[in-house]
Order: structure tokens, then sequence, then C-alpha cells
């Protein structure tokens, strides 16, 4: 049996024998007994398994080392010790799978840095058990929320000739001998796909297609930027949750947004109440509160024009003097989370620092943009309503001086029966930072991808 069904139903099985099997994550020996804390990962809680020299093989039992896979008959039993309410009398312990002295997860600190670097290993210790569970939890919570109300899930591409965001920040693909031709000019007609293609940066496009025969869409998958950054919130492979929805405008899109939000959290902190726990006692003290305000906040809706006047009227020194008609900083978004106290979306950016894609507005220099910033984490959302008009969206591409080479079929959109549609991106990962308190996107990734890291 699994030890997250003995505690589930665990009047049902006090005092009666049964059978576990799992890993050895302490061992601590006395002369006539011993303690094995055991975990068999289906839950976070653990159990104490407690034996003693009237079996038969102690001697050879006390030998067993930290890492260890066992089988383990016991009978749960209540707990005299301090710290756990039951724990298993052993009537015997089988070894399964030996670990040497060396295992590298002993039973002590590691620094951050170091379980990166054992990071097929890091998923043994309490943190990333909570980390990755809460990784999954949450990405269920994400699929319940648009399958429950319509959505259709896309599959998007990972390998694509179009640079969704304009960027250029495209990692190529190639069956070409690099080597070979380092010193020629590249034919792509002799590649793989005939043509330049690189990993997709976003799957919003082919999400907007679908979006126009399904009227719901959403993709859920990784994305890839060949970005040198090596900040604490970026890598190189993580992944996007990007809904588009047809015949919804701007303002419907962040009444989505906060409803989607306040769902995931919510649901998380239903469906992971150990790990919750123990991130709020050992990562960020109040990381319950945090997310159970949000969850009850109202998000505050402020253009991009009002945020700039809020921060030139602040008494605050800034290290970057906010401008209008220019980005905002992280400072900037800390600062307006704490003036609203609480989450805020800030609307009708400048033209000149978005994406192509996004509605213009009449004003001609601002977007129909969104950016959702949180208190802690600040930007956690971006999105926009989308420029549904084909004139207006080819002069856009023009001015940013876009190729509507590969992307004839993403106008041709506005050609066959267009409509108002809006979607928003929110990074996987960014979100886990948020709900888990732990800092580093490096730490909220399985195997993460960064610049000069590709291990595992």
């Amino acid at each position: 049996m699994d030890l997250k069904e003995l505690y589930d139903k665990l009047k049902d099985y006090m005092g009666k024998e049964i059978i576990l099997k799992g890993w050895i994550r302490n061992h601590r020996k006395q002369k006539e007994f011993g303690f094995i804390d055991f975990s068999d990962g289906t839950c976070f809680k653990h159990i104490q398994i407690v034996y003693d020299n009237t079996l038969e093989d102690f001697d050879e039992i006390q030998k067993y080392h930290i890492g260890s896979t066992i089988e383990v008959r016991g009978i749960p039993i209540k707990s005299e010790g301090k710290g756990q309410e039951i724990e298993i009398k052993a009537q015997n312990i089988k070894l399964l799978g030996d670990c040497p002295e060396d295992y590298p997860i002993q039973a002590k600190r590691h620094s951050m840095e170091f379980l990166r670097e054992q990071a097929y290993l890091r998923p043994r210790t309490n943190l990333f058990q909570a980390t990755f569970r809460i990784r999954s939890i949450a990405a269920m919570a994400i699929h319940t929320y648009f399958q429950e109300r319509g959505y259709v899930y896309v599959h998007s591409p990972l390998i694509t000739a179009n640079d969704g965001e304009g960027a250029g920040e495209m990692f190529q693909v190639t069956t070409l001998d690099l080597e070979k031709l380092s010193d020629k000019k590249i034919d792509y007609t002799k590649d793989f796909y005939g043509k330049k293609v690189g990993l997709t940066v976003t799957g919003q496009l082919e999400a907007e297609a679908f979006a126009t025969a399904f009227k719901k869409t959403y993709t859920f998958g990784p994305t890839f930027r060949a970005e040198n950054s090596n900040t604490k919130t970026h890598a190189s492979e993580f992944w996007m949750i990007e809904p588009e929805i047809s015949f919804c405008d701007l303002n419907e899109l962040m009444d989505i947004e906060e409803d989607m939000l306040k769902f995931i959290v919510n649901y998380v902190l239903e469906h992971a109440k150990d790990e919750m726990e123990f991130l709020d006692k050992f990562v960020e003290k109040g990381l319950i509160d945090k997310l159970t305000k949000l969850v009850n906040s109202k998000f505050t809706r402020i253009t991009h024009e009002e945020v700039i006047t809020i921060l030139k009227n602040s008494k605050q020194k800034f290290e970057f003097t906010p401008e209008y008609g220019e980005d905002i900083a992280k400072e900037h978004e800390k600062y307006i989370t704490e003036y609203f106290n609480g989450p805020v979306f800030i609307t009708n950016w400048p033209k000149d620092i978005k994406a192509f894609y996004m509605k213009l507005n009449d004003d001609n220099k601002t977007v129909a943009a969104v950016d959702l910033e949180v208190p802690g984490a600040g930007e956690l959302m971006g999105g926009s309503q989308r420029e549904e008009d084909y004139d207006k969206l080819l002069n856009r591409m023009k001015e940013m001086k876009i190729s509507e080479k590969g992307l004839e079929w993403y106008l041709n959109l506005r050609k066959y029966g267009t409509c108002v549609h809006s979607g928003f991106g929110m990074g996987f990962e960014r979100l886990l930072i948020y709900l888990t308190g732990v800092e580093n996107i490096r730490d909220v990734i399985p195997f993460p991808r960064t610049p000069g890291n590709c291990d595992f």
C-alpha cells in the first residue's frame, strides 16, 4: 500500500499489518533498536519505522544506508515520540536496493547551488518534494479551470518558422553540418524543412487560429528563448499558459485573468496543505496569508499613463526614473502593488514597447495591452486585445519591420471571418515562484536550461 492511503484511511489500518515500499531518508541506530525516517513519495508526510533486536536480521538492518530502497512489513501504532501521530512497529524490513555511503543527499542541510548540481536527486529532499508536487497540482488546476469552462486545449508546435514576439531570440533547429558550413553561406533549401526554423517562443499565433474555430482555446507547453540572461527569473526553456478567446475585449480579458489566478491559487491551497505549510515555515514566512489575501482581493485597473503619474508624484527615489512612453522597472512594479495594497492591472501601454499583434487604440499612441502586477512578484501575466483589422495589422508589421513572409496565414485570420479577440500569456515558472516562495526559476523547473547549463 501507499503512505498516502495509510494517512487518508488511518483509522482503518491502525493495529493491522501493512506492507510499505519506499526509501530511507534517515536512519538512527541504537544498541537495541533503531528508527528509520521512511518516505514513498506518494504524499509529503514521512513516517517513522521502529524496529528492535527481536527481529531476526536486526544486525543486518542496522547497516542499511540513507537512500536505500526497502520493503517494510509492520503495524501502525500510536507514537510515543514527539512530532508524529503514528509510527510503524516493524515485523520485517527487507532491503530492495542498496545505497553506498557516498550518496550525495545525506540527512543535513544542502545549499541550493549544490542541489542544482544534483538535480536528478534533489526531488528526494523535502523542499523539492514540496515544490514539484505543487508544480503538478498547479498544472492540474490550470487544465481544470479551462476544461470546466469549455476551452479547447491546443498543442501548438515547438518547431516553427515564426518569431511570434518579433524579438529575434529563437534557437535555431537544423540538420545541416554546421562545422562544415562555418565559412560558407548557408543554403536553407537543403535543410530538413527547406527553410530556416527554430524553437518556438510562443504558442499564441497558433492558438489564435484555433480560437476562430472553437471560440475559447488555450496552450500549455514549453517555449524557448535564446536570451543570454542570468537573472533569477529567466530560463531558456520554460512553460507558458496562453489562452485566446474570440468575442472578448480587454476588459473581459482582465475578468478572465483575475478569475483564473484566484482559482489556481485556491486550488493549490486546498490540494497541497502539507506542502504549503512546510514552505510557509521554512521558505517564505507568511506565504499562505499572502496567497489567501490575493484570493480575496479586488484587482485594481489603471492605465500606464496613470501609473507613471503616480510614480512621478511619489516621494520615492527610484534607481530608474519613470517616464511616459517607456517601460516600468521592477522597483516601479513593487511600488504600485504596495500603493494599491494588492494586485494591479496596468492597461493601455505605449505602442512602441509592445508587440505587433496588439490592437492599436484610437489615440494612435497606445495599444490595448495589459500586464498584471502582483505583490512580491511583479509582472505575472501579459496580454492584449489582438488587432483584428487586416490593414491595421499589416501596417503595424511594416512599421516594426516584421516580414509578412511566413505570416500570411496569420494575416489571413483577419480576412476570413475576423472578430474581436484577446489573449494573455502567463509563465508557469513565474507563477510557481509566487506560489512556493522559492526565489529562483532554476529551483521550480525539474531540470533547468539556462545559459551555459544543459545538464541531465
